[in-house]
């Protein structure tokens, strides 16, 4: 591979470095042809892009990019697969269903909304992350909750008392 095609494949990780928000650092080396084919038909099924890098390369694109260089580098050894994703925890999920029957992706590192997971052991909490979407709406949904007990509060047998207190102080005043 000559310096002109090595160029145009570091630009090349690196805008999907920039196009998708979340990345998963793999190791799929043992999968024989029928598995690695079996992945790529899940991945495509769940919108992550899966692709098999040379580590220099790929070091290369990160530090074009400024992504968390450092701290992914000990994942950065053996083979090398990426998972490009714009859901956070699709990667995680996907790895954990297609490992239900075979051996391999393991997880050796992740950057997902900005932080760094290093290792197999992160795969469980990547699994069960929320994204920010999730989390916004559990806060409108706890926010939302004491203003419907005090609505239903009011509606009920307890705003017919609210409202007689109100009205005596109306004719009081």
């Amino acid at each position: 591979m000559n310096r002109e095609e090595k160029k145009v494949i570091i630009n090349s990780l690196a805008e999907k470095l920039t196009e998708y928000s979340h990345f998963y650092i793999t190791d799929t080396s043992e999968l024989n042809a029928e598995q690695t084919a079996a992945l790529r038909k899940l991945c495509f099924e769940q919108e992550v892009k899966l692709i098999v890098v040379k580590n220099t390369l790929f070091i290369k694109a990160l530090e074009q990019v400024e992504k968390a260089k450092e701290e992914l580098m000990p994942a950065l050894k053996g083979e090398t697969a990426i998972m490009f994703a714009n859901v956070g925890k699709g990667p995680a999920k996907l790895i954990k269903e297609f490992r239900k029957a075979n051996p391999k992706p393991v997880l050796k590192a992740a950057v997902v909304e900005d932080c760094v997971y290093l290792g197999e052991a992160s795969l469980e909490d990547l699994v069960n992350i929320k994204s920010r979407e999730e989390l916004i709406g559990e806060i409108v949904g706890l926010l939302q909750s004491p203003a419907k007990n005090v609505i239903s509060a009011l509606q009920g047998s307890a705003g017919h008392k609210v409202a007689g207190l109100v009205k005596a102080l109306e004719e009081r005043g």
